[in-house]
């Protein structure tokens, strides 16, 4: 295991030393939506200015299948009706008060998500990484509070290969040089084992552990599926020894692989979900942290916030995402599209496919390596109207928006077996 409290970016990889990347000039994409940005992401050439649905539309013309919906924020599709109608309601009304005041909107949200999660209280924040940031205050207060550690003690097992967000706090446990180089010092408190070995996470515990943070299926990572017994035996462990389980579900929860948590379908229960992206419906940011009022209740007035965190206009839409969640259509339909998609990718192992894995309309496809990198694979997907995002080396993931159709499914598989076809030549 690793203490990332003593970890010099040095001993990891010193980012400082890969090549540049390519310009956005070289791509061909016309500086103006370029030049004045920092330079913090790497995107394919395509700008885009509509969406409806599954499919999004380029500044000139061209339609693309959406096959990353912006990293599962996009959920629902681009432009749903019921989360259009919803914001355009609000926004007609008030859209923010900040948390010095009550909202008639904030009540109705938390109670509802909080009854979703089947847990007690809900605290309202903006982002993917303010939710991670505002679980660890939360269980370090609880360590303290309730758990009873020494003052500046509380530890926090986590999983090699995380990604839970680029803040300084949560990129000191990263192990991803790329989040973590020149951007030290970094805060200690954290204890990495790896992911999906249960043995190492029950021996990083100590009497100062004060919770363990884990993604169900670890995302960024190239949508890695841990053994099917991790997380039930992580949840024994963490109970027998009065430690929290935090589950980051905010890419894995809310519909994107069939339930409405991963944790559903490995049949786990944690102190804590950390939620985000679909949560906001794809028109504005909203996260949380949805847990029992015996843990979420060491908070106390003034300690933690967040101006826009809760705002009406976030809280209506996030209303209407639970409110479509709650009939369980979004997680039934992600389960028998997921099932088409899995069956089509996997019929590429061997046409220049090494494996897939997954879990409902989430699913990471590693590309043989002789072949091409991810990236030079997603931008020939692009070429050819199917947008796909690589995570590391040779590996691509698709995560298409639960209101596509069979057929759109089928067509990126074909697109994706006219792609290797075309690098196997």
């Amino acid at each position: 295991m690793t203490r990332h409290d003593t970890l010099h970016p040095t001993e990891v990889v010193d980012a400082r030393t890969a090549p540049a990347a390519p310009s956005d000039d070289a791509t061909g994409v016309d500086p103006a939506y370029t030049e004045h940005l920092a330079h913090n992401y790497h995107p394919l050439p395509v700008v885009v200015s509509h969406g409806e649905g599954a499919w999004v539309t380029d500044v000139d013309g061209r339609r693309y299948l959406d096959c990353l919906a912006a990293y599962s924020a996009v959920n629902f599709g681009h432009g749903h009706p019921v989360l259009v109608a919803a914001a355009r309601e609000q926004l007609d009304r008030i859209t923010l008060t900040s948390r010095a005041f009550h909202n008639d909107r904030l009540g109705p949200f938390a109670a509802e998500l909080a009854a979703l999660a089947g847990k007690d209280m809900v605290l309202p924040m903006n982002t993917g990484a303010e939710a991670v940031e505002s679980g660890i205050k939360v269980a370090r207060a609880w360590g303290y509070r309730v758990k009873g550690v020494a003052p500046e003690r509380a530890e926090i097992v986590v999983m090699d290969g995380n990604f839970h967000g680029r803040t300084t706090t949560i990129i000191s446990f990263s192990n991803d040089p790329e989040a973590r180089a020149d951007f030290g010092p970094y805060t200690p408190g954290f204890v990495s084992v790896p992911y999906g070995d249960a043995d190492a996470m029950a021996a990083a515990i100590t009497p100062d552990t004060v919770a363990v943070l884990v993604e169900p299926i670890q995302g960024e990572a190239g949508i890695v599926v841990p053994p099917a017994d991790f997380l039930p035996r992580v949840r024994s462990i963490t109970r027998d020894a009065n430690v929290l389980l935090i589950a980051d579900e905010i890419q894995s929860g809310l519909g994107r692989t069939g339930a409405t948590f991963q944790c559903d379908n490995v049949g786990v229960v944690p102190d804590l979900y950390l939620l985000g992206k679909a949560l906001g419906g794809g028109i504005v940011p909203v996260s949380a942290v949805v847990g029992d009022a015996d843990v979420l209740g060491v908070l106390r007035p003034g300690e933690h916030g967040s101006t826009f965190g809760g705002n009406p206009l976030a809280a209506a839409v996030g209303l209407a995402v639970v409110r479509m969640l709650a009939t369980g259509e979004p997680q039934a339909r992600a389960r028998e599209l997921g099932a088409v998609l899995r069956v089509g990718l996997e019929s590429l192992v061997g046409r220049g496919v090494l494996r897939t894995r997954g879990a409902g309309l989430w699913v990471g496809v590693d590309i043989d390596p002789s072949l091409a990198t991810g990236r030079r694979v997603c931008e020939l997907l692009a070429g050819r109207g199917v947008l796909v995002k690589d995570t590391h080396g040779s590996t691509i993931r698709f995560a298409p928006p639960i209101v596509a159709t069979e057929h759109d499914l089928r067509f990126a598989v074909d697109q994706l077996a006219a792609v290797l076809d075309e690098l196997r030549a």
